[in-house]
């Protein structure tokens, strides 16, 4: 049996406000722009059938988002945490406050975006990403995105990109219905309950049968209030044949009351499709980062999950892959850092129906300074699942004697029929490695940092230029801190 782990408080070294966390210098991420009651709205602390109603009215939905809203806050209500991860008892839901609006519409300029929140996305680059790399951005700040835009060239070949929102209200209203939240049910776990209630902005992505988009598509989003929490729901559809790759990035400064992700994405990978789902999330170390993300794949469908995680203070993560169809195939390829006072429990999960169906999950864990890394995965192969095969490969690095790695695999096959194979190591910096780099001018700081950024090359090198360069600009600021 393993044992309890007490959920470590929230750091409270203050600065001039009393609100804000020192810690290692990472004004890329951590900067806030303050927020002015005038400029925003936002419901009260709490979850009551009364905000969730005010939440719906503000957002305009049909009465079926209402009615579904109000079932799963009946749900959540029912049902417990989750006892798989570790203990989250400094979150206290009446202390959230899940809904923070921008007063402003969303905008197709970015010109037009108030100037505040426009700083905020200038400080990450995602303009300027935009221009050079992607063929679409949403940006989200708070809980509603406030800025969308998609290249002629990608809106021209029938895809379509846009906020969850414009998608439930408008012309994709049905497409919408059909496949929400039906990948995650609200039944699925306490917070899939709770984002069923209080979702809100969030990326709709469609792509037609037979179209390839050749560059990526981005949604990035940015946790600014305190005290809150963000709820987006990410649904992307690839018809059959059809090809997309799409980024997601998050931040969040950091303070010393709790904020919650309780996210949500569903992705439905069709015959012979390809989907490569990137994500970078560098959340605050006061957040607690309680997503669920799944895709399902028909026959030949194949899903590609490159995952890097940083920041929070407590996580749960475990991408699920659902391999329906015969042939189809799932990747996962993740890393994820822990450093003092985080506890982050992450990993996948593959799910063979078809035949013939084949995953890899290649996963990387990184703790220093009395950080916890536990990795979680699951193989199911079901009884019909005849030449399935499956490949685990998780490594862990322990950059000291404090820090904490755990693996947690679990195997359930069905079928002699099956190929399942399982490999765990973990491992410390070489003192060896270490003094040939020093021995040829890098500094001791440097080698070590260098040593972890090729443990983390797997992940780095799947993903475009710009966001390796930052994934590998976050493990060296990490590497900094104490």
């Amino acid at each position: 049996m393993e044992e309890m782990r007490k959920d470590t408080p929230i750091d409270n070294e203050k600065g001039d406000n009393g609100i804000f966390l020192n810690d290692v210098n990472r004004d890329l991420y951590d900067f806030r722009e303050e927020e002015r009651e005038e400029d925003f709205f936002k419901v009260d602390e709490g979850l009551t059938e009364e905000i969730v109603r005010e939440i719906s009215a503000a957002k305009h939905d049909p009465e079926w988002m209402l009615d579904f809203r109000l079932k799963s806050l009946k749900t959540y209500n029912k049902l417990k945490v989750p006892l798989w991860g570790p203990p989250i008892d400094g979150l206290n839901m009446e202390k959230i406050v899940t809904y923070v609006r921008p007063k402003t519409d969303m905008k197709a300029s970015w010109d037009d975006v108030p100037e505040d929140i426009k700083n905020a996305f200038d400080k990450l680059g995602i303009p300027q990403a935009e221009k050079e790399a992607l063929g679409g951005v949403g940006a989200q700040y708070d809980s509603e995105l406030v800025y969308h835009n998609v290249r002629d060239d990608v809106a021209k070949q029938g895809v379509v990109y846009t906020d969850m929102e414009s998608a439930l209200t408008g012309e994709y209203e049905e497409i919408v219905r059909k496949h929400f939240m039906k990948l995650v049910p609200p039944e699925d776990h306490k917070f899939a309950a709770l984002h069923g209630a209080v979702w809100s902005g969030g990326s709709f992505v469609y792509v037609p049968a037979g179209v390839h988009v050749d560059i990526p598509l981005q949604s990035y989003f940015r946790l600014n209030a305190p005290g809150a929490g963000q709820f987006e729901h990410t649904l992307i559809i690839v018809e059959e044949e059809g090809d997309v790759h799409f980024i997601e990035g998050c931040s969040a400064p950091k303070y010393n009351v709790a904020n919650l992700h309780a996210g949500c994405v569903e992705l439905y990978v069709g015959k012979n499709a390809h989907l490569r789902y990137s994500t970078i999330e560098n959340w605050s170390k006061n957040m607690y980062n309680l997503n669920t993300k799944r895709a399902i794949c028909e026959e030949g469908g194949i899903i590609e999950w490159i995952s890097g995680s940083f920041g929070s203070h407590e996580s749960y993560l475990y991408p699920t892959s659902v391999l329906k169809g015969d042939g189809s195939h799932a990747e996962f390829t993740g890393v994820t850092f822990a450093g003092k006072g985080q506890n982050l429990d992450t990993g996948a999960r593959m799910v063979h129906i078809g035949k013939n169906t084949s995953s890899f999950i290649d996963t990387k864990s990184i703790c220093k300074s009395g950080g916890i890394s536990t990795y979680r995965s699951s193989v199911e192969i079901g009884k019909n699942a005849e030449g399935a095969k499956a490949s685990v490969n998780c490594g862990s690095l322990m950059l000291d004697s404090e820090s904490r790695s755990d693996t947690v695999p679990a195997m359930d096959i069905r079928t002699d029929k099956s190929d399942v194979g399982h490999e765990a190591k973990i491992g410390r910096i070489s003192d060896e490695a270490v003094f040939y780099l020093m021995s040829r001018g890098v500094s001791e700081a440097e080698a070590r940092a260098m040593i972890v950024s090729g443990f983390a090359n797997p992940v780095s090198k799947e993903l475009p230029l710009e966001y390796a360069a930052e994934m590998n600009n976050l493990i060296k600021l990490e590497m900094e801190m104490g």
